[in-house]
């Protein structure tokens, strides 16, 4: 016998086959895809780029872009493409570099700034190409022949930083911002980026001094945070110093330490890092110190110097230094330390 005969309408009444046989449903119609907003593609791709920029620190950014000017501009003397660039090209320019007396670290740097903007670009970056041997040699032969001891800043230990603060007199609101920077710069040896990026959020006062969180920083790209702590202190007093910025200032949130106007008021967007570099230098300048040796840096390693010279382990200062290797910090405990118990103390 030949089996049953069914219609479509059998099959969506529930008349057709056993429930073991393929069902048929009535088809759904194509969903019609919308075209994309223009306006919001634009805002989507904004996000999308600030995002981008905040996987780096600002003083990074503001490096890549003068070093790109600097590279950009050499191609278009010389007739060159500069996006995308060949490693040929790159090699002679970091020659060129060398030859002018750049250091191997500012010449490493541009070369991160080129291959910056070609990831950016959609291009793959110089280094990374198939003919990028010759441009790597290069690159070792500039570190091997221009290469030496790392020039550090001078440190701005507490002896240092005493002579930096007996510089800035008065009790008004200038006076009690710069003593404040200063002081709470070395005594949580931070970046002057760090110091800057500081909210009245991230400070809290407690009996023993001050908890700081550090929200993003060199080695937290991420921005996970992390809290150190200062002392409150006798010599240096870091809290009080705060405490007296704050009365001054009267700001209860946003920047922790903020630009002020030529009437030294205070304005509701932070100092600069650049500002932080200057005051150090300005205050080295009245103390009779070499301004060229000092720099935003040396409030950091000032802390450094000081604690490896008093004994503090690398361990507790790398918890408030945040370096994710101890190889720096060895480099001040061992210069703290070269008198110490010398091989030579006995006989020489």
């Amino acid at each position: 016998m030949a089996p049953p005969q069914h219609t479509f309408d059998d099959y969506v009444t529930g008349d057709g086959p056993s429930s073991r046989s393929l069902v048929v449903v009535a088809p759904v119609p194509a969903l019609r895809s919308q075209p994309s907003l223009p306006g919001l593609v634009r805002a989507e791709t904004a996000r999308a780029d600030a995002y981008a920029r905040a996987a780096r620190a600002e003083n990074t950014h503001r490096g890549y872009r003068a070093d790109w000017t600097i590279f950009t501009a050499w191609c278009a003397g010389r007739g060159e493409s500069a996006l995308p660039a060949g490693a040929d090209v790159v090699r002679r320019f970091i020659g060129a570099e060398a030859d002018r007396g750049r250091s191997p670290a500012t010449i490493e740097r541009r070369l991160a700034a080129i291959g910056h903007y070609h990831r950016l670009g959609g291009f793959v970056a110089p280094t990374d190409s198939p003919d990028a041997g010759p441009l790597r040699e290069t690159m070792a032969g500039i570190r091997r022949a221009r290469g030496g001891a790392v020039v550090r800043k001078q440190a701005a230990d507490a002896a240092i930083l005493e002579r930096l603060l007996a510089t800035i007199t008065g009790d008004g609101v200038r006076a009690r911002r710069d003593r404040a920077v200063l002081v709470i710069g070395m005594a949580a040896a931070l970046r002057r980026s760090e110091l800057v990026a500081l909210t009245m959020a991230d400070v809290a006062l407690v009996p023993e001094g001050l908890r700081l969180t550090i929200r993003g920083s060199k080695t937290d790209q991420a921005g996970r945070g992390v809290v150190i702590a200062i002392p409150e202190g006798m010599r240096l007093a870091p809290k009080a110093r705060l405490m007296a910025w704050l009365a001054a200032a009267g700001h209860d949130e946003g920047p922790l330490f903020r630009r002020l106007t030529r009437g030294d008021e205070p304005m509701a967007v932070a100092m600069s890092d650049r500002a932080v570099a200057r005051l150090v230098q300005g205050a080295a300048v009245r103390a009779g110190l070499d301004p060229r040796r000092f720099a935003g840096h040396s409030l950091r390693a000032g802390f450094l110097t000081e604690s490896a010279a008093r004994g503090a382990t690398i361990f507790k200062m790398q918890e408030v230094s945040r370096h994710k290797t101890v190889q720096i910090l060895a480099d001040y405990v061992r210069n703290a330390e070269l008198f110490k118990d010398h091989a030579g103390a006995g006989f020489l």
